[in-house]
């Protein structure tokens, strides 16, 4: 499982005109691609380094900014591009990444596990055309592999 996470002060989702999902405040928006190989073991991991990741103003994480009271949150969006390859060519080659019903439940698994751990979340809409809005904060932007 890949995520790029970004620091983000607001951003939204939008499918066919309408808002599908958005930030409530200042939080880390979360581009989501799944394998072939993934699992349970690799949703956990993932979603224990989302919500722990000291990247917040203050180096402080989502986590830390909702046991506070504050207004923060992730959004998860699906991104199954993130696992083209484009070492030959100059056409991506989709075959690392995982079809999507193997990825849509490792997604949803995702968000519930954030969820779970008392975060806000909202996402994207699975396989749709999506609009992805942000103001990127810092720029901040990190890759996270588990």
């Amino acid at each position: 499982m890949r995520a790029v996470v970004q620091r983000a002060l607001e951003a939204s989702v939008t499918v066919d005109g309408e808002v599908v999902g958005a930030l409530p405040g200042p939080g880390l928006v979360a581009l989501v691609g799944v394998t072939h190989d993934d699992g349970d073991a690799q949703v956990e991991a993932m979603a224990r380094k989302i919500a722990g990741l000291r990247i917040m103003p203050g180096e402080v994480s989502v986590s830390d900014l909702t046991e506070r009271g504050e207004s923060t949150g992730v959004l998860v969006v699906s991104q199954f591009t993130l696992y083209g390859d484009v070492r030959k060519g100059r056409r991506p080659s989709w075959g690392q990444a995982a079809p999507g019903d193997v990825a849509e439940p490792l997604v949803d698994a995702l968000a519930d596990a954030l969820v779970a751990s008392g975060i806000a979340v909202e996402t994207g809409r699975f396989g749709a055309d999506m609009k992805v809005a942000l103001t990127n904060d810092g720029p901040f932007t990190v890759i996270i592999d588990v």
